[in-house]
């Protein structure tokens, strides 16, 4: 599929709502990414894309990544360290699971808010907002 299928098919402003209304639950932060290009590896691309945005640096490292590559037909959650040690790879299968029927029946904007509310509940559980939490980075979607 082209990427800017994809993108069209996307309504930006509700992804970012609702990462807005994940995050007002939770000291961590979620990004959405959309490669332009094919990759080798879904996994390895959504882990440079992480490196890239910076979402490593979240101070409780629970920053998570949604990565979708349209081109391939792929995705992947890359979760930070924070959050990893807490869910281990079955959470993010899980949630690939949940979310693939609704990607390949092209709803992918309801995808995407699933996988956002799906991360959410984990980061809401492990990492529950707190008093002086900022929003440490920002809920728009990166295209690469």
């Amino acid at each position: 599929m082209h990427p800017k299928h994809f993108i069209a098919g996307l309504d930006g402003k509700k992804v970012m709502a609702a990462i807005a209304d994940a995050e007002r639950k939770t000291s961590g932060e979620i990004r959405v990414g959309i490669s332009h290009t094919g990759v080798k590896d879904v996994l390895v691309a959504a882990q440079e894309c992480f490196r890239k945005l910076g979402m490593e640096r979240t101070r409780h490292r629970n920053g998570v990544l949604i990565y979708f590559v349209p081109s391939d037909r792929q995705f992947a959650v890359w979760g930070d360290t924070g959050l990893h040690e807490k869910c281990g790879d079955s959470r993010w299968q899980e949630i690939a699971a949940h979310v693939t029927p609704l990607l390949k029946s092209s709803q992918y904007t309801d995808a995407t808010l699933e996988v956002i509310r799906r991360v959410s509940e984990s980061l809401s559980l492990h990492f529950p907002r707190q008093a002086d939490d900022v929003d440490e980075l920002p809920n728009s979607l990166r295209h690469e």
